[in-house]
C-alpha cells in the first residue's frame, strides 16, 4: 500500500491569524487534529466550511454529542479511515462513552454495550454508509428514539463525516506531524508517534480486521 502523502500541509506561517487560532484549538482540543486542518488550509473557504460545520453540528447542536461520536467512529470503521478512527472526542469519552464500546461498532446490533437509542443511531449511520434500503420499520425505529430535528442534524453530521473520512483516507496523512507534542483527542495507544507505530503494527489493530456491510436496514 502506498504511504506517500498525497496533498501537503500548509505551513502555519502561511495561514491568517484566525486560521492559526483554529489550528491551535485543534492541537489543544483535537477533533479535528491539526493535520487534516492543515490540508484543508490550501483553500481557506474549505478550511472554514469544515471548521464551522464541525463546530455547529458535532461539538454543539441538539443531538447528544456522544451519539454523534459513536456514529463518527462507525463511519471510520466503514470507510477504514485510520486517521479519523484513531481519534476520540474527549467530550464524549469523559464519562459518557467507554473505549470498550468501540470494539463492537461493526456488530452493534448484537452488542450489550449500547443503549437502544445508541443502536438506532448506529443503524442510521449504517444505512447511510452502506446505502441500504430502508422501510417503515426502520423509520419507526428512528422516530421512536429521535425527534425530526435530531434526525436532520444526525443525518447531516453522518453525511459530513462520511464525505470527509472517505477523502482523508486517500491522502496518507498521519498524526503527530503538524504542531507535534500534543496527544489531544488521540485514542489510547496512539498518544505519541512511537505508540502509534507500535499499535498499528499489532495484529489486533482494528484497521487490519475485515468488515462486512449488511444488505438491508431494519
Amino acid at each position: 500500500m502506498a504511504t506517500k502523502q498525497r496533498i501537503s500541509y500548509v505551513p502555519l506561517e502561511k495561514m491568517t491569524p484566525e486560521m492559526r487560532a483554529e489550528m491551535e484549538r485543534c492541537a489543544r482540543e483535537g477533533t479535528p487534529r491539526p493535520e487534516s486542518s492543515a490540508v484543508r488550509a490550501h483553500v481557506p473557504a474549505a478550511f472554514w466550511a469544515f471548521a464551522n460545520s464541525w463546530r455547529d453540528v458535532f461539538h454543539t447542536g441538539i443531538c447528544d454529542h456522544a451519539i454523534k461520536e459513536l456514529a463518527r467512529l462507525y463511519v471510520s470503521r466503514g470507510v477504514t479511515c485510520e486517521f479519523c478512527g484513531n481519534q476520540r472526542s474527549t467530550k464524549a469519552f469523559s464519562g459518557k462513552l467507554s473505549e470498550a464500546q468501540t470494539d463492537d461498532l461493526v456488530n452493534f446490533e448484537k452488542s450489550t454495550r449500547y443503549t437502544e437509542r445508541e443502536k438506532a443511531a448506529l443503524a442510521y449511520a449504517e444505512a447511510i454508509t452502506w446505502r441500504l434500503e430502508t422501510d417503515d420499520r426502520f423509520w419507526a425505529r428512528m422516530h421512536k428514539h429521535f425527534s425530526e430535528p435530531e434526525l436532520v442534524e444526525l443525518g447531516c453530521f453522518i453525511a459530513l463525516t462520511m464525505g470527509q473520512q472517505s477523502w482523508l483516507r486517500l491522502l496518507n496523512i498521519e498524526h503527530h506531524q503538524v504542531m507535534v507534542g500534543t496527544a489531544a483527542s488521540m485514542a489510547p495507544g496512539f498518544e505519541t508517534a512511537e505508540a502509534l507505530a507500535k499499535t498499528k503494527a499489532s495484529p489486533t489493530y482494528w484497521a487490519k480486521k475485515g468488515k462486512t456491510p449488511k444488505k438491508s436496514a431494519a
